[in-house]
């Protein structure tokens, strides 16, 4: 492999590496202008778009561990990767297609599963880590509050009948 290759090839690893999950879009005919725009977009979710050779990531993707994507490497391909959570970057990707008709995913993978298409843009579809959270503190929350609700309800019903009582005389 010649030099330029190598440096390419570390440079996709070292990405791949550092994130969880990474989606292959084809990006043919968005020009430089939106291209910048969803760059910006997915950096607000710590997550980035890279323009890439298609034989060379298919190589550097199997010495991560990501075995056969050599045939699905067609076209002009971008790859998006991050540190953040694969349902924002999904969730940008998904919002910046019906804006702009472009890029269109094609495949991911998280964990080294892979995901179809069909799969990603499900995922795009789901809320976002912290409000699953909250949603989750929520419930199990609600069954304490309640207890403590009935448990308080009997003292608080004294509470108000003694005071008629005094009020009245």
């Amino acid at each position: 492999m010649r030099e330029e290759k190598k440096y390419i090839s570390q440079e996709y690893l070292e990405r791949l590496q550092s994130s969880p999950f990474f989606i292959v879009a084809e990006y043919h005919g968005l020009k430089m202008g939106p291209f910048g725009e969803l760059r910006n977009r997915l950096r607000e979710v710590n997550a980035e778009i890279h323009v890439v050779k298609n034989k060379i990531f298919a190589v550097t993707a199997a010495e991560h561990g990501v075995e056969g994507l050599k045939a699905e490497m067609t076209g002009q391909l971008a790859v998006v990767t991050g540190v953040g959570e694969i349902a924002a970057a999904a969730k940008v990707v998904k919002t910046f297609a019906s804006e702009f008709e472009k890029p269109a995913i094609k495949f991911g993978y998280l964990d080294r599963e892979r995901l179809d298409a069909a799969q990603v843009m499900a995922i795009a579809d789901l809320p976002s880590l912290d409000v699953l959270r909250s949603k989750l503190l929520g419930a199990l929350n609600a069954p304490a509050s309640y207890l403590a609700r009935i448990i308080g309800t009997p003292g608080t019903q004294l509470a108000q009948v003694i005071k008629a009582k005094s009020e009245k005389g």
